[in-house]
C-alpha cells in the first residue's frame, strides 16, 4: 500500500494535485489529521487516552500530526520551553459549517487540561463548560446536526504550569433561531432536552406540554428514537451546571423562563370592534401561563404585544400595533429574553471560574476561538451575513500572520526571497467596513429612519457599489444582493435587515421584566450586554454594528498573542462516512490558501526570534559548550540546525529548529549536570547570568559567530563549601525499635494517577517525630482552630443533610485521622469496603476505601452550590448518600473501584479513653444507639435539634398530601399555582376545540 506523507510541507511535488492526493490517501488509511471530521468510533480511537499520552512533552517529529500535537505546542510556548521567553498563545480553528470546529475545541481542552492537570476541581469545571454551551448554542442545520450558532473564544489563564482560571466571550449568537428555522432545521438544543428529561411532575412544575404543542418548535415532536438520547443530554447539562456551580434556584428559574419562550410562541392576535388588537379567546390560557412563567401581570403583558406607550408632557400616548406589529413584538420578546439568558450563563461561568484569581499575579493565557464556519444556503438572512463577515476577519488575519508579516520582516532584514502571492480578501473587508459608505455604515443609516425599508437598503447598495468587483447586483422583486466573499459567491435576502440590526423592544417591556417576581428576569433586564459579551449594569445599543465592534475586540486581543492554525476540511456535505467528495475538499483547500500556506511554510523561516527574545538558557549552554571550544556557529551548523539565517534584527529558523534545537538544549543540559559534578567551579561560572547576557547582546553577531570582541577575564571561583551533614531520618522509641517506614504517597502512573493520598496497606506504626524537632505550640494551636471551625461548619451546614430522622448513616464516622481510618478498614474487611469523614483542616469530607493492596484517600469538595464532588470526578451529587449510591454503581476515576460494603461505627474506644477534643466530636458525630458507652453522653443540644426537625416534619407531612408534599424543600418557580391553572386552562381548551372540529 502507498504510504501518506506525514508532512506536507516535505512533498516532492507541491500542487493542488499531490496535496489532495495526499489528504485522501490518509484519510482512507485511518492515519487522518483531526480536522478532517470523521466518524464518532475512529474519533474515539484516534483521541484515546493513551494517544494523549504520547503527545505530551514527546518530541514531535517522531509522530504522526495531531490535534493533541498542537495543544502541546501551545502549552509549551506559553510556558517559554521552546527558545522563547512565555508568551500569550491563541488557536484559531476555522473550516466551514460541519468540519469538525467544535469537537476539535474540546480535544484542545481536553488536552490542555491533561497537560497541566494538578488534581484541582476547576480543571473538571472547564471541562463541562463545554456540553453547557453546546446545549444552549448549537442546533440541528441541514450541514451539520450539532452547528455552533455562536463564536466563543475560551481563556485559560497559567500560574506558572498550572491552569487558575478561565474566561469566555461569546459572539453573535443566532437568536433568530428561537422564532423560525428553516425545512430540515431545529432550534437549539436546550428546548429538546427539556421536553424529553423533565419528569411529568417537573413538566407540570414547569408548564411545559408535548413538543408538537409549540408553534416555535415548527410542531414536531421528538422522534422515539431521540428521546432516550436526548433524557440524556438533560442529564448531561443538569450535571455540568452543578460541576460549574450554578444554584438550584438559578437552574429552576432559567427553566421557567424557557418555558415561558415557548408559550409566547403561541399567543396569537385578533382584532376587537374598535380595531384594535388583542389576544385570541383560544390563546388565553397560553397568555396566562407566558405570565406566570415570567413572573408577571397577564394584563400587563397583553398591554406590551399590543401597544406602545409613550409619553409627551406628562401625559402617556399608546399607539396600537397592527397584526403583523404586535406579532413582530411578541418575536422580539422571545429573541431578545433567550438571548439574555445565553449571556447570563456566560457571565455566570466566568464568574465562578474566575473568582479565585490574584489580580496582582501575572498570568500568561492560552485562547482557543471556535467560530462557526462559512455558510452559503438556498437562503442566506441577516445572521449568514455576520456569520461570513467573521469568517473574512478570521481569514485576514491568518493571511496577515502567513503571508503578510512574514514576508514583510524578509524585506527589513534584508533576506533574499521570491515573493509568494496569495488571495488577499482586505478589499472585502473595505467594503464592509469603510466610513461612511460601507455597507454596515449604510445599514446603520438606514436602522435609523423609522420608515425605511429593506427594499430602501438594497437600492442604496445598487447605486454605491454596483462597479465593485466583490459586490453583484441581483434583479428581483425580493431584496436581494450578492458578495463575492473569500470562499465563494453568496446571495442574501435582505428581508428582516433593518428590523434584526435594530434588535429593539418596546421600553414597556424593559420595564415589566425588570419588576418581575422572578429574580433572574429581573437582572437579565437591569443589565445589558457588554462589548465583550458579558452582563453590564448599564444600557446599550446592540445590532450588527455592536457584534462587528465586539469582533474588532477579539481580533486586537489575538494579535498581540502567539497565534496556531486548525484548518478543519468536511469530507462530504451529506454527512456520511468514509466518503471524500474530491470536489468539496478540493474547493475548501484552494479558498482557505493552504497551497500557499505549505509552500511558505516548507521554503519559509516560521520562527523569527529577535536578538533580545533569543533565550538566556539557551545562550548559558551555548557559552558551557564554548569553553570546550565548540562556537555558536559550529552548534547551529549541526545536520538538524542547517539552512538558518540571520538577519540585521533578529535570527530565521525553520519550522522544525524549534523543537530540534529545544531538543539540543536539553541535551546540553543533561551534559552540564555531569560537568558540573567534577567541574564545580563552573557553577560559579554560570551564576552570573547577567554578565554573559550582557556579553552576548553587546555583540550579538559576533558572539553568535564564535568571534570573540575582547579579552575577557574569568571570574574567580568562591572557596569550596562544607558539605553539609545529612539529617538523622528518625529515632527510636521506647525499647523496642520501630523498623517500619513513614508511608509515602504512591508514584503516579503516566496513564492513570493515583490519589495524592493513597497508603501502603502494609503498616502499623504511626509516623515517626524526626530528630531535633521540638513540639510547636502555635501550629498546635492552629491545628485546635482549624478544627473547631470544621465542627462549627458542620453544625450549621451539614447536620441537616447528612443526618436522616437523627440518626448518621452508618459508612460516616465523623471527624477521624486518616490512619484511625485505615485502622478500622483492617485484614477482615472486604475489598471495596469504606467509610466516610469529616476533614480535620477543611471543610469538606474524605472517602477512605480499601482496595486490593493499598488504602486510597478521595477528597470530598463541597462547592459553593451545596454540591458534592469526589475530587477528579466530572460528576456533581446532591447530597452525601447520593454520591454513596452512585458510586455503587459506577467506579471513581481512575481506577474505576466501587463501593461495596459500608464500614459500621463499631469497637469505638470508652469516652474516658478519648481526649477532650476527641470526646466532644464523638458526642457530635456517633448517632444515637451506635455506641452505648456514649449514649448517656448524647449532647442535649443535638437531641433537641432532631426533636425539633422530627416535629417539623410531621407537621409537614400532616398539612400536605398527595401531589405538594413532593415539592417539600424543592425551590418552584414563581406564581407556580397560576402556572398550573394556566396549564389546565389551554388543555380545557384544546379538548374544546377537538370536540368541535369532530362534531
Amino acid at each position: 500500500m502507498e504510504e501518506h506523507q506525514e508532512d506536507l510541507a516535505s512533498l516532492s511535488d507541491l500542487d493542488e494535485k499531490s496535496l489532495l492526493e495526499s489528504l485522501t490517501l490518509r484519510f482512507n488509511q485511518n492515519q487522518i489529521y483531526v480536522s478532517i471530521f470523521t466518524t464518532d468510533r475512529l474519533r474515539a480511537t484516534l483521541m484515546s487516552l493513551q494517544v494523549s499520552e504520547k503527545y505530551k512533552y514527546h518530541e514531535k517529529s517522531s509522530l504522526p500530526p495531531h490535534i493533541f500535537a498542537v495543544a502541546d505546542r501551545a502549552y509549551q510556548s506559553m510556558l517559554g520551553r521552546l527558545g522563547t521567553g512565555p508568551k500569550n498563545q491563541c488557536i484559531v480553528i476555522s473550516g466551514e459549517s460541519g468540519a469538525g470546529k467544535t469537537e476539535s475545541t474540546k480535544l484542545l481542552l481536553r488536552q490542555l487540561v491533561e497537560l497541566c492537570r494538578a488534581n484541582s476541581q476547576l480543571e473538571q469545571q472547564i471541562l463541562q463548560v463545554n456540553p453547557l454551551l453546546e446545549a444552549f448554542g448549537n442546533a440541528q442545520t441541514v450541514m451539520n446536526d450539532n452547528s455552533s450558532r455562536f463564536g466563543k473564544y475560551i481563556q485559560l489563564r497559567f500560574q506558572n504550569s498550572s491552569v487558575k482560571g478561565a474566561k469566555i466571550n461569546e459572539y453573535l449568537l443566532e437568536k433568530s433561531r428561537v422564532v423560525h428555522q428553516d425545512e430540515g432545521e431545529r432550534n437549539f438544543h436546550i428546548f429538546y432536552c427539556m421536553l424529553a428529561g423533565i419528569s411529568p411532575h417537573d413538566k407540570e412544575m414547569y408548564g411545559l406540554l408535548e413538543p408538537t404543542q409549540y408553534r416555535y418548535l415548527n410542531g414536531r415532536s421528538i422522534q422515539d428514537d431521540a428521546v432516550q438520547h436526548w433524557s440524556a443530554k438533560f442529564g448531561e447539562v443538569s450535571n455540568a451546571m452543578d460541576m460549574v456551580g450554578f444554584e438550584e434556584q438559578e437552574k429552576v428559574d432559567m427553566m421557567t423562563i424557557l418555558a415561558g419562550v415557548l408559550s409566547l410562541g403561541n399567543i396569537t392576535f385578533e382584532t376587537t370592534d374598535s380595531d384594535a388588537l388583542k389576544v385570541t379567546e383560544k390563546c388565553q390560557g397560553w397568555l396566562k401561563a407566558t405570565a406566570g412563567q415570567f413572573g408577571v401581570e397577564a394584563e400587563e403583558l397583553q398591554r406590551c404585544l399590543t401597544c406602545t406607550m409613550s409619553v409627551a408632557r406628562g401625559e402617556a400616548i399608546y399607539r396600537f400595533h397592527n397584526q403583523q406589529q404586535a406579532e413582530d413584538a411578541r418575536d422580539s420578546i422571545a429573541k431578545v429574553v433567550y438571548g439574555r439568558v445565553f449571556g447570563w450563563i456566560v457571565s455566570k461561568i466566568n464568574e465562578l471560574l474566575t473568582h479565585t484569581l490574584d489580580s496582582k499575579v501575572e498570568l500568561n493565557e492560552i485562547g482557543i476561538l471556535d467560530i462557526f464556519g462559512f455558510e452559503n444556503f438556498a437562503v442566506n438572512r441577516f445572521e449568514q451575513l455576520c456569520i461570513n463577515l467573521a469568517n473574512e476577519q478570521l481569514q485576514y488575519f491568518f493571511n496577515h500572520h502567513i503571508f503578510l508579516m512574514e514576508q514583510n520582516e524578509y524585506k527589513e532584514e534584508g533576506i533574499q526571497w521570491e515573493t509568494i502571492t496569495f488571495k488577499d480578501n482586505k478589499p472585502i473587508l473595505d467594503l464592509f467596513l469603510t466610513k461612511p459608505i460601507g455597507i454596515l455604515s449604510l445599514l446603520d443609516e438606514q436602522s435609523n429612519f423609522p420608515q425605511a425599508t429593506d427594499g430602501n437598503f438594497v437600492d442604496k447598495l445598487n447605486s454605491k457599489f454596483k462597479a465593485n468587483p466583490h459586490y453583484d447586483v441581483v434583479r428581483s422583486h425580493c431584496p436581494l444582493f450578492a458578495i463575492v466573499h473569500y470562499a465563494g459567491k453568496v446571495q442574501y435576502n435582505a428581508s428582516g435587515f433593518l428590523e434584526k440590526n435594530r434588535d429593539n423592544i418596546p421600553a414597556s417591556i424593559r420595564n415589566l421584566f425588570i419588576n418581575s417576581v422572578t429574580p433572574l428576569l429581573s437582572v437579565l433586564f437591569s443589565a445589558t450586554i457588554s462589548r465583550t459579551g458579558t452582563l453590564m449594569p448599564r444600557r446599550a445599543n446592540v445590532g450588527l454594528k455592536f457584534s462587528i465592534h465586539s469582533l474588532a475586540v477579539l481580533m486586537e486581543k489575538m494579535f498581540v498573542a502567539n497565534p496556531h492554525f486548525v484548518r478543519c476540511i468536511k469530507p462530504n456535505a451529506s454527512k456520511l462516512p468514509d466518503l471524500v467528495d474530491r470536489k468539496l475538499v478540493m474547493d475548501q483547500l484552494r479558498y482557505n490558501g493552504l497551497l500557499e500556506t505549505i509552500r511558505i511554510r516548507r521554503e519559509g523561516f516560521s520562527w523569527r526570534p529577535s536578538f533580545k527574545e533569543w533565550d538566556p538558557f539557551c545562550i548559558f549552554h551555548v557559552y558551557l559548550l564554548c569553553l570546550h571550544s565548540i562556537s555558536c556557529m559550529s552548534i547551529l551548523n549541526t545536520t538538524e540546525l542547517s539552512g538558518w539565517k540571520c538577519g540585521s534584527s533578529r535570527l530565521f529558523f525553520k519550522y522544525w529548529h524549534q523543537e530540534e534545537l529545544a531538543r539540543l538544549l536539553e541535551r546540553l543540559g543533561k551534559a552540564a549536570v555531569v560537568i558540573q559534578k567534577s567541574k564545580s567551579h563552573l557553577i560559579h561560572y554560570l551564576s552570573h547570568s547577567v554578565f554573559w547576557t550582557n556579553y552576548y547582546l553587546q555583540g550579538s553577531n559576533d558572539v553568535l559567530m564564535g568571534i570573540p570582541t575582547g579579552p575577557v577575564s574569568m571570574p574567580v571561583p568562591l572557596p569550596r563549601m562544607r558539605k553539609p551533614q545529612p539529617r538523622p531520618r528518625s529515632i527510636l522509641t521506647g525499647a523496642a525499635q520501630v523498623s517500619h517506614p513513614v508511608p509515602v504517597p504512591r508514584p503516579r502512573s503516566k496513564l492513570l494517577e493515583a490519589t495524592p493520598f493513597d497508603n501502603d496497606l502494609n503498616k502499623n506504626a504511626d509516623p515517626i517525630k524526626p530528630f531535633g524537632q521540638p513540639a510547636d505550640e502555635e501550629s498546635a494551636k492552629e491545628k485546635c482552630k482549624k478544627r473547631n471551625n470544621t465542627i462549627r461548619w458542620f453544625k450549621e451546614t451539614q447536620v441537616r443533610k447528612v443526618a436522616q430522622n437523627g440518626t448518621f448513616p452508618c459508612w460516616f464516622h465523623g471527624m477521624i485521622t486518616r490512619r484511625q481510618a485505615e485502622d478500622l478498614l483492617t485484614d477482615d474487611k472486604p475489598v471495596g469496603c469504606f467509610l466516610i469523614r469529616v476533614g480535620q483542616s477543611r471543610e469538606g469530607y474524605t472517602l477512605t476505601y480499601r482496595g486490593a493492596n493499598r488504602y486510597r484517600h478521595y477528597m470530598i469538595e463541597m462547592q459553593s452550590n451545596g454540591k458534592y464532588v469526589i475530587l477528579g470526578e466530572d460528576r456533581a451529587h446532591s447530597s452525601l448518600p447520593d454520591l454513596v449510591q452512585y458510586h455503587t454503581q459506577v467506579g471513581i476515576k481512575p481506577f474505576m473501584e466501587l463501593l461495596t460494603m459500608p464500614c459500621g461505627q463499631v469497637g469505638s474506644p470508652p469516652p474516658e479513653e478519648l481526649d477532650p477534643v476527641q470526646l466532644e466530636l464523638q458526642r457530635l458525630f456517633l448517632p444515637l444507639g451506635q455506641n452505648p458507652a456514649l449514649e448517656a453522653h448524647k449532647p442535649p443540644v443535638l437531641k433537641r435539634m432532631f426533636d425539633r426537625r422530627r416535629r417539623i416534619e410531621a407537621a409537614e407531612l400532616e398539612c400536605k398530601a398527595g401531589q405538594e408534599a413532593e415539592l417539600k424543600g424543592r425551590p418552584i418557580p414563581r406564581l407556580y399555582p397560576s402556572i398550573r391553572l394556566a396549564m389546565r386552562e389551554i388543555q380545557q381548551i384544546q379538548q374544546v376545540w377537538k370536540t368541535l372540529l369532530s362534531a
